[in-house]
């Protein structure tokens, strides 16, 4: 079982985010659950959702505390809010920003983590071009496309496309389609430079 949590703030669609995920796994055929967790339910508060795909039945409810990967999409929240608990040794980070780890004053905390699973994408602004609101879950979900392998980019894709329609579907397909392709990129270089 893959286990992935995502941060953010009310109304960045972070639930929206965890539901996608789970439906471009279900439509790999593969069984997925999505629930979110709030403290406050209002615009702005720290939200948490998260997501679990399997190839067998899940019987668990409760939080993910182990996550296998990690989705941040609002980076302020990387020094309010315990964002890395209990995450595994080898797990991916995925992070909205266009900083780098020591930028975000990350750099010790990931020294002893495999470069090629920590990558940032600037999904906001990806989200801005493509459909005009600063929403980055969608972007985000491309990028972890790329950086997890868990799920293919064209399920995501197809999650996108239930979920909107129109231009605003066009825009968030473009989006995670460049996020993916960033993300590709940079796992790439870490690949390299280790």
């Amino acid at each position: 079982m893959f286990q992935v949590r995502i941060h953010g703030r009310g109304g960045q669609g972070v639930v929206t985010a965890a539901e996608m995920l789970s439906v471009a796994a279900f439509d790999e055929g593969r069984h997925a659950q999505a629930f979110p967790s709030f403290g406050s339910e209002r615009t702005g508060a720290p939200v948490v959702a998260f997501c679990r795909i399997s190839d067998r039945e899940i019987r668990l409810r409760e939080p993910i505390m182990e996550p296998d990967a990690i989705i941040i999409q609002d980076p302020t929240l990387l020094h309010q809010v315990d964002v890395f608990a209990g995450l595994k040794k080898d797990g991916y980070i995925l992070i909205n920003t266009s900083k780098t780890f020591d930028q975000l004053g990350l750099g010790d905390f990931v020294r002893e983590c495999r470069p090629e699973r920590l990558c940032t994408v600037p999904a906001m602004e990806l989200a801005l071009n493509h459909v005009g609101r600063p929403v980055p879950n969608v972007p985000l979900l491309g990028g972890f496309a790329a950086v997890a392998g868990v799920l293919q980019l064209e399920s995501v894709i197809k999650a996108i496309k239930e979920r909107f329609s129109g231009k605003v579907a066009e825009g968030n397909v473009a989006a995670a389609r460049e996020a993916y392709a960033i993300v590709k990129a940079e796992m790439e270089e870490a690949m390299n430079h280790a």
